[in-house]
């Protein structure tokens, strides 16, 4: 099974992302809101049209300025935030539906539908109406439904965010049955999601790739702001030193995980409740912008740098807006390292 190579191109979305998945690869899609992930999404699906480029799934041209293969051609399988379920079928009529559509006749569709259920793990569903089913039963029925068809190509589009964090690990458990050996881009908001999933994650920003790697790469050692607090890490840019880092803010940090040679642009990462924050102790001196509530905590956030305290620690310093502060970071939790491209 080949994968996926997309150059796609939507000037009105400012759009012009170049996609490739290899086959049997898992690429995760994340960004913030408007940075053009669902654009992707329905070019791959045949939803939209692309002003340039060219899409090819699975060996075939589907895409181009010229012409747009429809949806029901492309063989892809595509699992939604919501199953929208036909409520007039049973569940396995529901799964049974794109092969029936696609000219498979009613016994062989139905085995195909039995076999899929079966696969991730809701064989004992099939003869249940989907007004019966939780959120999560329901959701895995979708994925045996995308995969009946027998899918070149699955798009996986935020096909957990509507669940509670309960039935998230059953549809993830699913997830992996139904991309195992298959080419399959998945638009997410979680990192758990993309630790679970994934093999290579990109992430897109302005309706352009701006970071390309695996998981442990983008989301350990991010050098985009998104990337960053999409992995829960402050990020700071500055020059190597000897034992650290000379921020563009100002200050040194020491790091203990550092391989960038003195001189050189670098970046740092650090996880904010690794930050130490005094009224006139170690660090880097800096301004108090805003106080936030953040996870049970509090996120004072300095401009470059931030630090996530608890509620009786901020109380007990007595800091607000305005006021001057120092932040430190432990050397152990600082890494150093170049950015990348």
């Amino acid at each position: 099974m080949t994968g996926v190579s997309a150059r796609i191109v939507v000037e009105q979305r400012g759009v012009d992302v170049a996609l490739e998945v290899a086959a049997g690869e898992c690429v995760a899609v994340v960004g913030p809101n408007g940075a053009g992930k669902s654009t992707v999404v329905e070019v791959l699906a045949g939803l939209l049209p692309i002003d340039a480029g060219q899409v090819v799934l699975g060996g075939t041209v589907v895409s181009d300025a010229r012409r747009t293969v429809p949806a029901h051609r492309r063989r892809i399988g595509l699992v939604a935030q919501r199953p929208d379920l036909f409520p007039f079928l049973d569940v396995v009529g529901n799964v049974a539906f794109g092969p029936r559509a696609a000219g498979a006749g009613r016994a062989a569709a139905r085995d195909r539908a039995l076999r899929a259920l079966a696969a991730v793990g809701v064989g004992d569903l099939a003869d249940r109406a989907p007004g019966t089913l939780s959120g999560g039963q329901a959701q895995r029925v979708a994925i045996a439904r995308a995969l009946a068809t027998d899918p070149a190509v699955l798009l996986l589009d935020e096909p957990t965010s509507a669940l509670d964090v309960a039935a998230r690990d059953e549809v993830r458990a699913a997830l992996r049955t139904a991309i195992a050996g298959r080419p399959s881009v998945l638009v997410t908001h979680d990192p758990v999601e993309v630790v679970a999933l994934a093999d290579r994650v990109v992430v897109v920003e302005r309706g352009r790739i701006v970071e390309d790697g695996t998981p442990a790469a983008v989301l350990g050692r991010p050098t985009s702001a998104f990337a960053a607090a999409f992995s829960g890490l402050a990020l700071v840019r500055g020059t190597a030193t000897g034992g650290g880092i000379a921020m563009d803010g100002g200050g040194e940090l020491a790091s203990g995980t550092h391989t960038v040679p003195p001189g050189r642009p670098a970046l740092a990462a650090f996880h904010p409740t690794a930050a130490r924050l005094t009224l006139d102790g170690a660090g880097p001196e800096r301004t108090v912008t805003s106080l936030e509530p953040r996870d049970g905590l509090v996120r004072v956030r300095t401009g470059d740098l931030v630090a996530d305290l608890t509620l009786a620690r901020v109380t007990a310093l007595g800091i607000a807006p305005g006021d001057t502060v120092r932040i430190d970071v432990p050397a152990t939790e600082l890494a150093v390292y170049a950015p990348r491209g």
